[in-house]
């Protein structure tokens, strides 16, 4: 646990906080314990909707900030943990904390390689801590966008690289005449609904995604005007007024493990904001148990397409009273 490292850094020495200037916390994760530090010089900062959230209720002042010390809690994604570090050169010490599943001692390899000085690794919990000082070489590790087909991607978003398999083969099967009001939900950096926004006959459709960085390339790759950007946990949220139609490619990995109760939890969100007649057009792993969950929120559930790894199903017409 990521507390574990910091008070272990703490006690031992190893990290000393300013006595003034704000500790900048880089996407801390829901559950993460930060009492350790000085609540008053605590930002944190993150775009993960629920982290967000998770900290905001504490009372933590939310960033960005400059920063005297930062904390780098390092994610999964190389790119997107360097480009973290990027921006985390103006302070005066970095402090570079994560799980070894996740690229630590990769990163730390790479902070050497680049000339920073590195202190001793402190292991514990799974992961390690090490104080990096900052230096000017880090500015060569700043995001860089991308442009693949005509979208503008960022570090750290969900395929990045470029269209996945699946939303392909989601919208190679929409139909071809589209309802007036419809949903993305998880919707990227805007694949799926520049897709939806093709069809004339929709009027409003609603882009709700969690991560505000992939929500920022989304408003720069869908310009229309029937398109709302809302920065929102998908499973939480809830539509004014329901939707005809839900779209979606929803993630099952909350961490390197699957977790199919993530993509139920879409199913059970886009159920709740149908409409009685409301379809739902979603994309899975083949190897998902959704069928079961599906079959008990919708009088009709059909796979309409489906390849080697995925499959897209139809589900129309949501039961109540569930």
């Amino acid at each position: 646990m990521r507390s574990a490292r910091l008070e272990l850094a703490l006690a031992s020495g190893a990290l000393v906080l300013p006595a003034l200037g704000n500790i900048v916390v880089m996407r801390p994760r829901a559950g993460d314990d930060l009492s350790m530090l000085p609540h008053n010089q605590v930002v944190v900062q993150t775009g993960f909707k629920p982290d967000y959230d998770y900290f905001a209720a504490q009372g933590y002042r939310m960033g960005p900030a400059d920063a005297a010390l930062a904390i780098v809690c390092v994610p999964r994604a190389k790119a997107e943990a360097r480009a973290m570090m990027a921006q985390a050169m103006g302070a005066a010490l970095i402090v570079v904390d994560g799980q070894k599943t996740d690229g630590i001692e990769s990163l730390l390899k790479d902070c050497k390689a680049l000339g920073l000085q590195v202190g001793e690794a402190l292991s514990k919990a799974h992961g390690k801590l090490a104080i990096v000082t900052p230096g000017p070489q880090l500015a060569a590790w700043a995001a860089v966008a991308s442009e693949v087909d005509g979208f503008r991607t960022l570090p750290g978003v969900f395929s990045a690289d470029g269209p996945d398999r699946g939303s392909v083969l989601l919208v190679q099967a929409l139909p071809a005449k589209m309802p007036a009001r419809v949903a993305d939900l998880g919707a990227g950096w805007g694949y799926l609904s520049r897709a939806v926004l093709a069809h004339a006959t929709v009027q409003s459709l609603d882009l709700i995604e969690a991560e505000a960085v992939a929500l920022d390339c989304a408003r720069k790759n869908v310009i229309d005007p029937r398109a709302q950007f809302i920065w929102a946990d998908a499973l939480a949220y809830k539509t004014l007024k329901p939707w005809d139609m839900v779209v979606m490619n929803p993630p099952f990995h909350a961490g390197r493990e699957a977790e199919a109760s993530l993509g139920m939890g879409f199913i059970k969100a886009a159920h709740r904001g149908l409409v009685p007649s409301g379809q739902l057009f979603m994309v899975a792993n083949r190897h998902l148990p959704y069928d079961k969950l599906l079959v008990s929120l919708f009088k009709q559930v059909e796979v309409i397409a489906s390849d080697s790894a995925f499959t897209v199903t139809r589900a129309a017409y949501p039961i109540r009273g569930k």
